[in-house]
């Protein structure tokens, strides 16, 4: 396993881009995070981080290094003590509860962990209710459902409920939902963490090929070799941004 080269605030590694273009997809500026306590604690200390439509990257660390916490400003689920988080350019620490929740609705797709696909349903529906609430006809939801999971490999699968799915097929499934919505990009929480070796391989390929086609996608892993297998990895240690690499074109 090769070690990332340690990282200074003046020295981070930032992907080039046109000034011209668009906005990143997503950028922490100066992020801070504390929770209280006597003294209170500082899960992330002065974090900045910039990523760029079409980007793959790891944000990887020990427990205890505040990936949990960077997970959730970058995911928009819960707002920083001081700085600032940007979705393609629209900064949330200016908008309301509610405009940050329909934000997060159209512009971010979670993969967490635990799959939470719904019992009794099938793998068409738990992808369907991805736009349950963003008011497309059931009719447009059903065939955007089914275009998911076989850009997912599911095309096969699809009328059959959670109980009868791999786990590996289940993390397909909570992918497809994810990318129903067309999110400017995709966000995985530890997407690996349930399933066994052959399937985990099965879901970083999945990812990779997704990222090839276009999708930006950053994934949350305290795992290296998972971390490792991605062109971009951004290493943290007590809250801070302690190394980053980039692998050359």
């Amino acid at each position: 396993m090769t070690a990332l080269p340690s990282a200074g605030p003046s020295d981070r590694l930032t992907p080039v881009r046109d000034r011209a273009a668009r906005p990143p997809a997503l950028e922490l500026r100066n992020v801070v995070k504390e929770y209280p306590g006597n003294p209170p604690v500082r899960a992330l200390d002065d974090v900045s981080l910039v990523v760029e439509h079409g980007e793959m990257l790891a944000v990887v660390g020990p427990s205890g290094s505040g990936k949990s916490t960077m997970l959730h400003m970058m995911g928009t689920l819960d707002r920083p003590t001081s700085g600032s988080v940007l979705i393609e350019g629209t900064d949330t620490s200016e908008l309301g509860d509610k405009r940050v929740a329909a934000l997060r609705g159209r512009k971010i797709g979670f993969v967490f962990q635990r799959f939470f696909l719904l019992a009794g349903t099938t793998a068409l529906e738990n992808v369907a209710n991805g736009l349950l609430y963003s008011g497309t006809p059931p009719v447009q939801r059903r065939r955007a459902a089914e275009e998911a999971l076989h850009r997912v490999g599911l095309g096969h699968r699809m009328h059959h409920s959670p109980s009868e799915l791999s786990g590996g097929e289940s993390q397909r499934v909570a992918v497809a939902r994810a990318l129903i919505h067309q999110p400017t990009f995709l966000l995985a929480d530890e997407p690996t963490g349930n399933l066994d070796s052959k399937s985990s391989e099965g879901i970083m390929d999945l990812l990779l090929g997704l990222h090839d086609d276009g999708t930006t996608i950053a994934v949350i892993t305290h795992d290296h070799d998972t971390a490792n297998s991605l062109p971009r990895r951004v290493s943290l240690l007590d809250g801070r941004i302690h190394a980053e690499a980039i692998d050359p074109e």
